[in-house]
């Protein structure tokens, strides 16, 4: 049985896409019916690249173009979109969310979710899902000069938190928001999602296997049992 870890923070800030609700899992679904409808099979190393960044659908689009030998239509581009929204809406709070904002509400720590989705995106599911009321702030990537994994969305939450890097705990669940969330000084766990690696998360403080096994805390802190 995997330890649960009480790691201490004044603040809590989420990714959103992958860590909150698997709507990673929705795009790679959506990815890989578009290639299919194509002949063709989705690369896991395009995958692998295009995770946790905003220009993800423009590296994968550019990639299956060049497979065709021909551009993309708009048409094209909208129906796999619509498809990624379609799976993405029966996608529910990821294992562990729920107790983990039931924690932090109860230890008086206040929540931001950090994302690199826009913000009609963000608050429709966070709406959806029942929990918007959780999150203290919202910080989407249509607020920021850049989005991860350049530091901007952290170290805005931060700032809207009223908090110091020191005093902060980010979660993530790939190795571009784990590198972003580095880059602005703080401390980091990471839980891949179904179709991440564990592998590609060095980076963090600590990986763990869910949400679950996660206990935030203001007053001390046990590093493993």
């Amino acid at each position: 049985m995997t330890a649960v870890r009480a790691l201490t923070a004044q603040a809590l800030l989420l990714d959103f896409d992958g860590l909150i609700c698997d709507t990673e899992r929705a795009a790679h679904l959506s990815w890989e019916n578009f290639y299919g409808r194509h002949g063709l099979v989705f690369p896991d190393e395009v995958w692998a690249a295009m995770t946790g960044r905003a220009s993800g659908e423009s590296y994968a689009a550019d990639d299956l173009a060049g497979r065709l030998g021909r551009a993309l239509t708009s048409e094209e581009l909208a129906e796999r979109r619509a498809d990624k929204a379609r799976f993405a809406g029966a996608e529910p709070l990821r294992p562990g969310v729920a107790r983990l904002l039931d924690g932090a509400r109860r230890q008086g720590i206040p929540c931001a979710v950090v994302s690199s989705s826009d913000r009609a995106w963000v608050r429709g599911h966070l709406e959806r899902l029942g929990v918007i009321d959780r999150f203290a702030q919202v910080v989407t990537g249509d607020q920021v000069h850049a989005r991860k994994p350049a530091p901007d969305l952290y170290l805005r939450g931060l700032e809207l938190l009223g908090t110091r890097p020191e005093d902060g705990l980010a979660l993530e669940d790939s190795a571009t928001g784990v590198a972003a969330a580095k880059a602005a000084g703080l401390r980091c766990v990471a839980v891949p999602g179904e179709r991440g690696s564990r592998r590609t998360l060095g980076e963090a403080d600590l990986v763990l296997a869910s949400l679950e096994h996660l206990t935030p805390t203001k007053h001390q802190e046990v590093t493993s049992v």
